[in-house]
């Protein structure tokens, strides 16, 4: 049996800070923004919200490495560039490749439905600071 869940607008608003963010912020950087706008807001609350979104497919929840979680206002699967330098976390053009999934379905019985992959490296504004030093 699935609950419904109510809106909140608490949830609502991260959610809106979230659409309005790129870079794929952590909870605590959600937090700090979010408490702009209700004061009253608790870290704990934000992570359950987060959590709760992230469940209902509202949004991706991103682990990449040693650093904390950070979430993506885009549910939908895409993949991912990660900044060797500097660490930030960059959407990749593109979406999936249903070719990379053919592949990795060859030899494999299971079914494969999609995938999520990590690409690292040196980021763009990196590599220009690295090029005037």
């Amino acid at each position: 049996m699935s609950t419904v869940r109510k809106r909140s607008k608490q949830r609502d608003s991260i959610q809106r800070f979230l659409r309005t963010r790129k870079d794929h912020p952590t909870a605590e950087v959600v937090y700090q923004n979010i408490k702009e706008e209700i004061p009253n807001i608790s870290l704990g609350t934000v992570y359950r919200n987060l959590g709760l979104l992230s469940e209902m497919g509202e949004i991706q929840k991103i682990s990449a490495g040693d650093g904390p979680d950070r979430f993506d206002p885009i549910a939908s699967p895409h993949d991912h560039f990660v900044c060797k330098a500097c660490g930030c976390l960059m959407d990749m053009e593109g979406g999936q490749s249903p070719k990379a999934i053919r592949e990795a379905q060859k030899g494999f019985e299971g079914k494969i439905e999609e995938h999520r992959t990590f690409f690292y490296g040196i980021c763009p504004s990196c590599l220009k600071e690295e090029a005037s030093a």
